[in-house]
């Protein structure tokens, strides 16, 4: 009984749902861990979820910033929170585990350990040199040519902002983390500090990658290791003695020059 990670499954492209189809479970009693970006519209993240959690015997979800896009085409026009809250409810429908859930505890190979979904977005703290604040940052961003579809799809209704949104969600788990004890699994489509960033090609679009009032849970919360996506980087990384895996499969033009040709499961307790 193993627990394995895998993240942005862009099912939107063709390729990508033929992968999500060859998924097999290594054993039934098997975990997966899906760290976000499923895709843009209801029905395909009701598709993945589907597809998954019939194949492992929990699947546990932390959403992305893709599945809370708001786009034209898809019949389900829910904004913000609102959405978010509908597409908890879509995965309860099929028993998959969200942060809105009771933290449950993995007690298989590497276990026992509290696996912890979380949703927290950014607050566009991770600012490029020279600005001061979030406009100068937006700035920044725009006059490189840099500017995430977040912008325009991801509405932070009823919040004022999406950094506000951010905030919120922060005080918010920050208290039920505190509650937890013993070793945790921590679960963010963005990593939990601002280092990973450091390799992107743009570096203006870390704005879009996280929040600085994260960047000491993965000491204060007992982390052994901490998964998350979104970056399109899979590769593994170190900071205070925690782990830090990006587990992302990509869009296609990411993926079949590495020569994948399906979804690598990310074995997440291994050899600790």
């Amino acid at each position: 009984m193993k627990l394995w990670a895998t993240s942005d499954l862009h099912v939107t492209y063709q390729d990508n749902r033929h992968v999500v189809e060859a998924v097999v479970a290594p054993d039934p009693a098997d975990w997966l861990i899906v760290a976000g970006d499923i895709g843009e519209k209801f029905a395909d993240v009701e598709w993945t979820l589907t597809q998954l959690s019939a194949k492992f015997a929990r699947v546990v979800w932390s959403p992305g910033n893709h599945e809370l896009w708001t786009t034209k085409d898809d019949p389900n026009q829910a904004r913000g929170e609102v959405r978010y809250k509908q597409l908890v409810e879509l995965c309860r429908g099929l028993g998959v585990l969200t942060p809105e859930d009771p933290y449950a505890v993995f007690e298989g190979d590497g276990g026992p350990v509290t696996v912890c979904p979380l949703f927290l977005g950014y607050d566009y703290s991770f600012r490029p040199p020279g600005a001061t604040d979030v406009e100068s940052a937006l700035d920044i961003a725009r006059q490189a040519g840099v500017v995430c579809t977040d912008e325009y799809f991801l509405h932070p209704d009823p919040y004022p902002s999406r950094d506000a949104w951010c905030r919120a969600r922060v005080a918010e788990t920050e208290e039920r983390l505190a509650q937890v004890s013993g070793p945790t699994v921590l679960i963010n489509h963005y990593p939990l500090v601002r280092d990973p960033t450091f390799v992107l090609r743009y570096p203006e679009f870390a704005l879009w990658c996280g929040t600085a009032l994260t960047a000491d849970w993965h000491k204060r919360f007992n982390a052994v290791e901490m998964v998350y996506g979104h970056l399109h980087i899979p590769r593994t990384t170190h900071y205070d003695g925690v782990r830090f895996d990006e587990v992302s499969l990509g869009y296609p033009r990411e993926w079949k020059p590495r020569g994948t040709t399906g979804v690598k499961l990310h074995d997440v307790l291994r050899e600790l």
